[in-house]
């Protein structure tokens, strides 16, 4: 494990924004890099630059937080072939560790202790193409999917893919996202009301608890 390494964007200590863990204190490893480019991105800062660490090093730095739950996010942290040996050393600490990826990239490796939180790009992210529906098939019943939803189009291919795959059957959640300063809160949840979805709406507590700064 001492030899492995990973490119690093920011290690913080926050109150989780979104998932089912929302509001809950989580160390979170940000790694840096991702293939995509979706339009509503908010971590584009973390693209590029960061710190190479070994995957020792940051499982000592989340030590210090002595925190009970860890999300390992990006960018796209599966773009890192050893984001895999850093999920499997933090879940071998006792933390409840989740793994926040796009969905364009195999899961199957993902250590069976971590929570997959797995997005499928709806039309709007520019990125809907990169969905890679094979990983549904590697969701664990712990899991959850989300959907960011910038407008009409959005909820309904999302209202569409939540049945198409029954998607309430195979995770513990699923979530409905709507684009912050895009689509209303308000009229999202007027949505999942009027179709009765089996989902669970969010919206990024971070946001407004912090207006979006790194490191929170």
């Amino acid at each position: 494990m001492s030899e492995l390494k990973v490119r690093i964007s920011e290690i913080f200590y926050s109150l989780q924004g979104e998932t089912k863990t929302i509001g809950l204190p989580t160390v979170f490893v940000r790694l840096t890099g991702c293939p995509l480019r979706c339009g509503y991105c908010d971590t584009a800062y973390a693209f590029n630059g960061g710190e190479v660490m070994t995957v020792a090093s940051v499982v000592a730095e989340v030590a210090k937080y002595q925190p009970r739950y860890v999300t390992v996010t990006g960018g796209e942290p599966l773009a890192q072939r050893n984001c895999f040996s850093l999920l499997t050393e933090l879940a071998k600490r006792g933390y409840e560790v989740s793994l926040e990826t796009s969905g364009a990239l195999d899961i199957a490796p993902v250590d069976p202790r971590v929570v997959k939180v797995m997005d499928l790009k709806a039309p709007s992210s520019g990125e809907m193409h990169r969905n890679r529906y094979e990983n549904i098939q590697w969701l664990l019943p712990h899991d959850q999917v989300k959907f960011v939803v910038a407008n009409r189009a959005d909820f309904e291919w999302a209202a569409f893919k939540l049945a198409e795959y029954d998607l309430p059957a195979k995770v513990s959640e699923v979530l409905f996202s709507p684009v912050y300063g895009e689509l209303s809160p308000t009229k999202l949840a007027e949505w999942i009301l009027a179709d009765n979805l089996p989902v669970r709406m969010q919206i990024q507590l971070h946001k407004y608890l912090w207006n979006d700064e790194p490191g929170h």
